[in-house]
């Protein structure tokens, strides 16, 4: 289940106009290295601590292939790579390593893993709320609630 949250808006292209209400996607918790660890071990013939080594070596071996040039394909998971951005220079011979400002990991979702997220079903926060929160009013010594 993805929840969202109903959030209220202005257009940055029309500032004057009527504020929209959008979706922004609310993450319930973050999974630690260590908790996926936990469920791959139960998955696979690997002892949690294996499990979280393997994630140890994948994160080694990723940013070796990444700082060498390289994009890493990660199965069905997807693929990760590198872009940059420069300032820019007036001739060709001006441009060198110098002008790069940033360096970004970007991630590409494969079409599987783009494929499972599109049969997400969505749930507003609004509702975990009104599910977690049950209120009893108990009626004091005279029959009142005390409301």
């Amino acid at each position: 289940m993805i929840y969202y949250n109903k959030v209220q808006r202005r257009n940055p292209q029309d500032p004057e106009g009527a504020r929209k209400w959008y979706v922004t996607l609310k993450s319930r918790m973050q999974v630690s290295e260590r908790e996926l660890a936990e469920e791959m071990a139960d998955e696979v013939t690997l002892n949690p601590k294996e499990a979280e080594m393997a994630f140890y070596q994948l994160f080694k071996v990723a940013v070796r292939a990444l700082t060498d040039g390289k994009t890493v394909k990660l199965g069905d998971l997807g693929t990760l790579y590198l872009t940059a951005s420069s300032e820019g220079a007036d001739t060709r011979e001006e441009v060198t390593a110098q002008l790069v400002k940033a360096v970004r990991v970007r991630f590409m979702p494969s079409d599987t893993l783009r494929e499972a997220i599109a049969k997400a079903t969505f749930a507003c926060t609004e509702t975990l709320l009104n599910d977690a929160v049950e209120v009893v009013v108990k009626p004091d010594e005279e029959g009142t609630t005390g409301a």
